[in-house]
């Protein structure tokens, strides 16, 4: 029985990259989104507005989200260095959107709860402070998105997805809150204050729903590259001999890999020839072959 960990390609098994930038401008998010749904908040109550009431509501979960994102970013930059981890930090990023969705799945049922009760016992609204502040929080959410989206890539980031994401569906609460406000203004359409509501929870566990999927899977080292699976078992069976009898494979950070392979072979191949066949793909970071007679 023979293993290797592929010494030519890791030196280290901190796989971790800081993202100083990300967490430079996930600050500055914070600090808007904090300040504008204290406004949002205590505006919705004052003005009997529920549509911006639970839009502050959702932009508290932001808030929350976003400071959690934050603080996943500063520890994994703190503990990277730190060798009980064993595959570097960057799960804690990944469990920090985990989090953050969880709470607003949280916050999403309470906004639900809301906006069945306002539909039965509405409330007088001071319409036009209410505009104004929702404008100003669509205002703040664009900023916000804008910031965020600069950051790189949203699709290998899951936290910095989950906070680009966070302030995205914030914005279209907050156009919904503009458009229910104006209804009930203009066309006496009371009912379409609650109804934004209920539209904004129903976004809020849409995407809860969609952050969970994906950042569970990574938190429980599910494979999720079945497409790189099937290459590693066609390059190290390319021979017509070797035979792959396991394979184990997980992300390291969004776009590095781990593998455990154990492959049944007659004696012909060494773990030198195994390793070249993977040579070509760069994403396996840390590599262990096992050879079996």
């Amino acid at each position: 029985m023979n293993f290797t960990n592929s010494p030519d390609w890791q030196q280290s098994h901190n796989f971790s990259i800081e993202k100083k930038s990300a967490e430079r401008k996930t600050l500055i998010v914070v600090v808007i989104t904090l300040i504008t749904m204290l406004a949002e908040i205590i505006a919705g109550w004052i003005f009997g507005s529920m549509a911006l009431f639970s839009d502050g509501l959702h932009m508290g979960t932001h808030a929350s989200a976003l400071s959690i994102s934050l603080i996943s970013y500063i520890l994994a930059r703190k503990l990277s260095k730190d060798t009980r981890y064993t595959f570097g930090t960057w799960k804690i990023e990944i469990l920090g959107a985990y989090t953050s969705a969880l709470i607003l799945g949280l916050m999403g049922l309470f906004v639900l709860i809301i906006s069945i009760q306002r539909f039965f016992n509405p409330v007088n609204i001071n319409y036009n402070y209410a505009i104004l502040v929702a404008i100003i929080g669509l205002v703040v959410n664009v900023i916000s998105a804008l910031i965020l989206q600069h950051n790189g890539s949203q699709e290998k980031d899951l936290n910095l997805k989950s906070a680009y994401i966070h302030v995205i569906v914030d914005a279209l609460t907050s156009i919904l809150a503009i458009i229910a406000l104006l209804g009930a203004k203009y066309l006496n359409l009371q009912f379409l204050d609650p109804l934004m509501g209920l539209v904004s929870a129903f976004l809020i566990f849409r995407w809860t729903y969609s952050l969970i999927r994906d950042t569970a899977s990574i938190l429980l080292d599910k494979q999720t590259d079945l497409t790189l699976a099937d290459n590693i078992i066609t390059a190290i069976e390319s021979d017509g001999e070797s035979k792959v009898i396991d394979l184990h494979l997980w992300k390291l950070t969004s776009d590095k890999y781990a593998s455990i392979i154990c492959v049944k072979a007659n004696g012909k191949h060494d773990l030198e020839e195994y390793k070249s066949r993977l040579k070509d793909y760069k994403e396996l970071a840390h590599i262990n072959i096992e050879i079996q007679g």
